[in-house]
């Protein structure tokens, strides 16, 4: 079924280890929940580092496909157990929108209930809106009125989710929080049948990118309805190199590609972009930063690229040369600010590694000067 789907939500991914954990659950499950808080922990967090056959009664392994503290996993089930929303936030590409999938998957079943925070996003897209062909042929009734997301989510005491909330008007926001405190929606426009209550179950997990600070900030109201759970930015190698070949693995085989990555050019990636978040914090202004995040899934982005460009332009083997182009032609958002900088940090920091090293940084070296070369 996977392979009809160009990106399969986790709940159909994962369907068949859903299935499992469901079957061997004796947990104490909050409301409608198809998945105790155990095992929706275990679900996201897998059973690495754990012993088969423990506590838990397991005799398979569970893959883990969120990389992060577990206390922030640990919050987030401890919240939507009770009747507050969650808010995730933080800088881009720190997994927000993945784990609120994941956790909407295990808990419901169901993480497709979306709607995405922009500056066009109205009440209609958090509430309902009306079939206008139907409300010609037959009035105002529940026939004719379709359900926002959020709204289907409430009937069916599932999660529903809000993408990038600060991106999202004020009173956008402040509609979310008469949902959020009283669990009902009203329907003026029905005489009958005109209200739509929230079933056990239902909750809210928002997502919002820090970054976004001052564009539509958040009311004291809004605030008090949500926990909060921040996401930080992964700094530790090892666990940012365990996400990037987890997400790099779910690419090749979902192109069913064949290519290795070799591990010293995944360590080129992860030290390049370590060298360029640390130019970023000493940096004065922002002329002195590249517009990019620098995040994790920016890596990711990286790395697909090359891994893309050396199956179909190139001998399926990944090399040094290409990685650096996919790097510059992925970071050098602006010109010529971004290409300066990357340009001072091929001078400054990859030339020496390669008189050093040689090998690998040398051909990276190369592939980064052509690169920024051809985009100058």
């Amino acid at each position: 079924m996977t392979d009809d789907m160009l990106r399969a939500p986790a709940e159909v991914k994962y369907a068949d280890e859903l299935d499992w954990l469901e079957s061997i659950d004796d947990g104490p499950k909050p409301f409608s929940w198809r998945l105790s808080p155990k095992m929706v922990r275990l679900f996201v967090l897998g059973t690495e580092g754990r012993s088969l056959g423990d506590a838990d009664g397991l005799d398979r392994e569970v893959s883990q496909k969120w990389f992060g503290d577990r206390s922030f996993v640990e919050r987030s089930i401890v919240t939507l157990a009770s009747d507050r929303g969650l808010l995730l936030i933080g800088d881009p590409g720190t997994g927000k929108s993945w784990l609120a999938e994941l956790l909407s998957a295990a808990i419901s079943r169901n993480s497709t209930l979306v709607v995405q925070g922009t500056a066009g996003t109205t009440e209609d897209h958090i509430k309902y809106s009306w079939n206008v062909s139907m409300v010609i042929a037959k009035g105002q009734s529940r026939s004719s009125m379709i359900p926002s997301p959020i709204m289907t989510a409430m009937e069916r005491g599932v999660i529903g989710r809000f993408e990038e909330l600060t991106r999202s008007t004020s009173d956008v926001q402040d509609a979310l929080i008469s949902i959020l405190s009283e669990k009902y929606v009203s329907i003026p426009e029905l005489d009958e049948d005109n209200i739509v209550f929230a079933q056990p179950g239902f909750s809210i997990i928002a997502t919002a990118n820090s970054r976004d600070r001052g564009v539509n900030d958040l009311s004291s109201a809004l605030k008090r309805r949500f926990n909060f759970v921040r996401i930080p930015v992964v700094t530790n190698k090892r666990s940012e190199a365990e996400i990037v070949r987890f997400r790099t693995s779910e690419l090749l085989r979902r192109h069913r590609i064949e290519l290795d990555v070799p591990p010293n050019l995944l360590d080129i990636l992860l030290q390049s972009f370590a060298d360029l978040r640390t130019a970023a914090a000493s940096a004065t202004s922002d002329d002195e930063k590249l517009e990019s995040a620098l995040s994790t899934a920016e890596q990711i982005g990286v790395l697909e690229d090359a891994i893309l460009h050396s199956t179909f332009f190139g001998d399926r083997t990944l090399r040094a040369q290409t990685l650096a182009g996919s790097l510059v032609g992925s970071l050098a958002r602006r010109s010529p600010e971004d290409l300066a900088i990357l340009n001072k940090y091929w001078h400054g920091v990859v030339e020496p590694r390669s008189k050093q090293d040689g090998g690998d940084w040398s051909a990276f070296l190369e592939g980064g000067r052509e690169a920024i070369a051809t985009l100058s």
